[in-house]
């Protein structure tokens, strides 16, 4: 796989707190990766800024080509007043779908996501689950070639956490994309990424394939893995 974003000693400092130290890595396009490691890593800092969330860090990111992507943050926000279906509508729109094509593709990630019956419900009474995944559904209107997610199946009962999951690896063979997958759940990595990278104090601990990630002697990596109080 050639490389799609070279990361290059990227670095973010929030006052005296450096939340990113020196990060350089390479996410390989049509791979799925799993960005991992304990609170306080820096992993959400480093998607904020692959985002374009954060404009003012250190270091350099460059990717190899023009990419469209679409970012899933870990607590999401939605309009009030509004039901499931006209904010997907409204999305669809901002994506420029109209007519029959805009009506099939919201079907289409509503009933993927398992939110096509609570359509009509407002977003304000929406369970913290729920909106969850109507923030995946929203980042996958027509499959963008690069899709970053933040903790998506975090407050998901085992079911939609493993529909999450195998959604994730559906769409980017579907569309022969990238996704990035920050995640504290093992399995959720083991099912979804193929790449796992592994930050630590806001360093670069470690980075390969999930079969190596699960036999690594790597101590940050066995820490993680074991969930163990010391390493």
């Amino acid at each position: 796989m050639k490389g799609l974003l070279h990361l290059d000693n990227i670095t973010k400092r929030y006052k005296s707190r450096l939340a990113l130290r020196g990060v350089s890595a390479e996410i390989p396009q049509g791979a799925r990766v799993g960005l991992v490691g304990p609170n306080g890593a820096g992993k959400t800092t480093l998607m904020s800024i692959i985002a374009g969330l954060v404009p003012t860090y250190e270091g350099a990111l460059q990717w190899t080509e023009e990419t469209s992507f679409r970012y899933a943050p870990q607590d999401p926000v939605f309009p009030r007043r509004i039901n499931v279906m006209g904010l997907m509508m409204y999305y669809a729109r901002l994506e420029g779908l109209s007519g029959h094509v805009m009506s099939q593709e919201v079907q289409r990630v509503l009933r993927a996501v398992a939110l096509w019956e609570a359509r009509d419900l407002n977003s304000n009474t929406l369970s913290h689950g729920m909106r969850k995944r109507l923030c995946i559904a929203q980042a996958l209107l027509c499959s963008h070639p690069f899709v970053m997610l933040d903790e998506p199946t975090a407050g998901l009962d085992p079911v939609a956490s493993t529909r999450i999951e195998d959604l994730m690896v559906t769409t980017t063979r579907l569309s022969r994309g990238t996704s990035v997958v920050v995640s504290h759940v093992l399995s959720t990595i083991e099912r979804s990424a193929e790449q796992v990278v592994l930050l630590y104090d806001g360093k670069l601990r470690w980075q390969g394939s999930v079969e190596a990630f699960r036999c690594s002697d790597n101590p940050y990596v066995v820490q993680f893995r074991t969930a163990s109080l010391t390493g």
